[in-house]
C-alpha cells in the first residue's frame, strides 16, 4: 500500500498550499517546485535532501525545531543532550530578542552573526566531541541525534547568513493544523479527488487567515467573480492579491442585502 498525504508548500509572501499524492517520494516534490530558485527550508525527510542535491539554484535549510527534537527524544537515554537542548534553546532566546527588538534585513543579520552564530558552532563543536565517546553506540538515540545535526550543519546554518530565513518550519506547523483539525471532524475524503478538493479549499482558508481575510466574505466574492474572470488573470483572485484589489468593495450575498 502506497503512503499517502498532503505536501503542504508555505511561499515567501505567506501563502500557504496543500498538495495532495499518493506517494511520499520526491517526485511529488520535484512536480510541484519545478523551476524554484531559492532558498527551500524543509524538515529533516529525505526525500528533500535528494531533490535539492546537486541542484545549485537551490540553496536547502534545515529546521532547528526537528533537530530539537531529535535531542529531545535522546534525553530520556543519555542526559549529555541537555548540552545540546540548552544550546540550541541560545538560538531561540536570540530569535526572540529579535522579534522584541523589531530588527530587520541587515540588522537582523548582524544580530545573528554576533550571538546565535558563536552559539551554532559550540553546538557544533560539542556534538563532534560527543561523537568521539567510545561509550555511545551508534544504535542510541543521542548518537542518531547527533549525526542527524552532523550531516545537516551546513543546512542548520543558512538562516544565519540569511535574515529572510525563518530559524525553524514552525509557522508551517502551525498553518498544517488544519488537516489533522479536519480528519476529526469529517475523517474522511472518500476519493483522492476529494482530497485534492479538500486540499484546495484549505489553502484558501489557511491563506486567507494569513492575510487577515474574511473567509466567507472572500469566497461570496469570488464565487460571483471567477465565471467572469479572465484566466490569464486569475492570480488576482487569491486571497493575498484579491485582498489588494477587491476586499475594500467586495460582492456580497444576496442573503447579506436582505438583512
Amino acid at each position: 500500500m502506497q503512503a499517502t498525504g498532503y505536501w503542504p508548500i508555505y511561499g515567501e509572501d505567506d501563502e500557504l498550499c496543500f498538495t495532495w499524492s499518493t506517494s511520499r517520494g520526491s517526485a511529488h516534490i520535484a512536480q510541484q517546485l519545478k523551476g524554484f530558485e531559492g532558498v527551500l527550508l524543509s524538515d529533516g525527510y529525505a526525500a528533500y535532501d535528494r531533490y535539492a542535491r546537486h541542484k545549485p539554484q537551490i540553496t536547502q535549510a534545515q529546521c532547528w525545531a526537528h533537530t530539537r527534537r531529535y535531542f529531545e527524544r535522546a534525553h530520556k537515554s543519555d542526559p549529555a543532550a541537555d548540552e545540546a537542548l540548552t544550546l540550541i534553546g541560545g538560538l531561540y532566546r536570540v530569535e526572540q530578542r529579535i522579534r522584541d527588538k523589531g530588527l530587520e534585513g541587515e540588522n537582523k543579520l548582524d544580530y545573528r552573526s554576533r550571538h546565535a552564530l558563536p552559539i551554532a558552532e559550540r553546538f557544533f563543536a560539542w556534538c563532534h566531541t560527543q561523537r568521539q565517546r567510545m561509550d555511545l553506540l551508534n544504535s542510541e538515540p543521542l548518537a542518531r541525534a547527533l549525526v542527524y545535526a552532523d550531516n545537516h550543519q551546513a543546512q542548520l546554518k543558512v538562516y544565519l547568513g540569511d535574515p529572510q530565513v525563518p530559524i525553524d518550519t514552525n509557522h508551517l506547523e502551525r498553518a498544517l493544523r488544519v488537516i489533522p483539525m479536519g480528519r476529526k471532524n469529517w475523517l474522511f475524503c472518500w476519493s483522492e479527488v476529494g482530497a485534492k478538493h479538500v486540499g484546495i479549499i484549505q489553502s484558501l482558508l489557511t491563506t486567507c487567515r494569513l492575510h487577515n481575510v474574511d473567509p466567507y466574505t472572500y469566497l461570496v466574492d469570488v464565487l460571483q467573480r471567477v465565471a467572469l474572470h479572465p484566466a490569464r488573470a486569475i492570480i488576482e483572485l487569491t486571497p493575498r492579491v484579491w485582498k489588494a484589489r477587491f476586499a475594500e468593495h467586495p460582492l456580497r450575498s444576496d442573503l447579506d442585502h436582505a438583512h
